[in-house]
């Protein structure tokens, strides 16, 4: 027996999220330069405070090692680049797609639900930011910044990274309402990356000040991939990892929610 044409076939969660990442990949197929820039911005600060400032600073502790300064900055610059890959597709390009282009109205029409979005935009981001962290960690190999095999782990741990932010940024843009609401994404943004130990030591800090610091979730992404990167890992690394998982999984639950709120109600 056919089945009638016009009537959807039930889809599974995986193909209901695979069709929210394949609509992306084909949306910036023709705009693939957007890729680059994503790319090129890191690596410029890697050699102009790296390279640049590592000539006027030898080198740095961490762990118990001593490493030149540019070793030092170019894995806190690894994750602040998934970081910032991070916000930029899953506040901006989100928030376009929600309330501009009422994308997701019109998804919600087919079988596919809010979780199955709130994945596929996930999962799409950690595909733009990993290929951003793989082709900066190809960077800091050629560079010679990369001598142990720990650092294979860096890409996942930039994934985790970007998928923490990721939850967390789509779930606080499902509150916005104007543009103007990105002027907050930036007060946050730009403390978290100049205090999160990327281009200094936590030591640099004292007292309450470095606690705070510590708690922050890109010091924990930073102090993650030094430590792959370098091939110091501690138990400080575990801590890491569980961290980001539970900001990510609680962020997904809150995207979730929220578009069951906004787009079912």
């Amino acid at each position: 027996m056919s089945i009638p044409a016009g009537i959807p076939l039930p889809l599974t969660s995986v193909q209901a999220t695979w069709l929210l990442v394949e609509r992306n990949i084909i949306t910036y197929r023709s705009a693939w330069k957007l890729f680059i820039t994503g790319f090129l911005e890191p690596v410029f600060y890697l050699l102009s405070i790296g390279i640049g400032v590592g000539q006027l600073i030898d080198t740095f502790e961490f762990n118990g090692q001593t490493i030149p300064y540019a070793e030092f900055v170019a894995p806190g610059m690894l994750a602040a680049s998934a970081f910032n890959g991070a916000l930029m597709d899953s506040c901006f390009n989100f928030f376009f797609k929600l309330k501009h282009l009422r994308l997701y109205d019109s998804v919600l029409a087919t079988p596919v639900g809010t979780a199955d979005v709130a994945r596929g935009e996930v999962i799409w981001g950690q595909l733009r930011g990993g290929s951003y962290s793989a082709a900066f960690l190809v960077v800091m190999l050629l560079l010679g910044y990369i001598h142990t095999w720990w650092a294979v782990l860096a890409l996942p741990a930039a994934l985790l990274i970007g998928f923490a932010f990721s939850a967390v940024a789509m779930a606080c843009t499902t509150w916005f309402t104007s543009w103007q609401d990105f002027e907050k994404v930036t007060l946050v943004q730009t403390p978290l990356f100049l205090f999160s130990a990327t281009f200094f030591p936590v030591t640099a800090f004292d007292g309450w000040l470095r606690w705070v610091v510590e708690c922050t979730p890109l010091y924990r992404g930073v102090v993650l991939c030094r430590e792959l990167t370098t091939g110091t890992v501690t138990l400080d690394s575990l801590v890491s990892v569980v961290y980001l998982m539970v900001m990510g999984v609680v962020g997904l639950l809150v995207v979730r929610k929220r578009l069951d709120t906004l787009l079912l109600t």
